[in-house]
């Protein structure tokens, strides 16, 4: 029985799986709310599924890249219920938690590479390709997107992008015949559901002491108006 949490885009979502299946889950894609409703809805799903918070055999979180302030609410609050109830932490890459998710969900070319992108500033997103086993072809880093960014990949891949970083570059990478775009692609906590199981199965835990969310990049606070 593994509670996930994802917060590391504008989608706060939470879902309980028993060995590898959903039994519930609640989300909403909104900016700037994790913090008030992310406890409300694990207490909301638990007590539809009749389960208590003992009966939790771990606590899975999407641990990044992704939003600097939604990754220190979602890791925050795994951390505070692994320490209270004495249960292992599981960290899911976000990005491979999204790959994972989209191949389960939809159809797709059985040669087509998967590019998540979680938007960033700017032009900048936080991406990698993977194939559709779950293989990093191209590891994770923070790309600024231009006219020549994905060259040689696209050359001789079909490519398709998703995410909320996506659509921001679908008029820079558009044009190319190999570059296909899933709109409307919500980061889910039911995405991460058959990473959390496999990790679990092979007691793959992270120290919940020391564990920290991984950003990617340095946190820049933007500066208040009149400062």
């Amino acid at each position: 029985m593994i509670l996930q949490i994802e917060t590391a885009t504008t989608s706060c979502s939470v879902a309980l799986a028993n060995r590898g299946q959903v039994l519930a889950f609640k989300e909403v894609d909104q900016r700037n709310i994790h913090a008030e409703v992310i406890t409300v809805y694990i207490d909301q799903i638990l007590a539809q599924s009749n389960v208590t918070y003992a009966q939790l055999d771990a606590i899975a979180v999407s641990c990044g890249p992704g939003s600097y302030t939604g990754l220190r609410i979602g890791v925050s609050t795994a951390k505070g219920l692994c320490f209270a109830l004495d249960k292992p932490l599981i960290a899911v890459d976000t990005l491979a938690a999204m790959a994972r998710g989209l191949v389960a969900n939809n159809e797709t070319e059985g040669d087509v590479l998967l590019c998540p992108m979680i938007d960033a500033r700017r032009m900048e997103v936080y991406t990698a390709i993977l194939n559709q086993a779950g293989d990093v072809i191209q590891p994770t880093a923070a790309e600024i997107i231009d006219a020549n960014s994905f060259a040689d990949i696209l050359s001789e891949n079909k490519v398709l992008f998703f995410g909320d970083g996506a659509d921001k570059c679908k008029d820079v990478l558009g044009d190319n015949p190999n570059a296909q775009f899933l709109p409307n692609f919500a980061n889910s906590a039911k995405h991460l559901t058959s990473i959390a199981l496999e990790k679990f199965n092979h007691a793959d835990f992270v120290d919940v002491a020391y564990f920290e969310p991984y950003y990617l990049k340095d946190f820049i606070a933007g500066k208040k108006a009149g400062a």
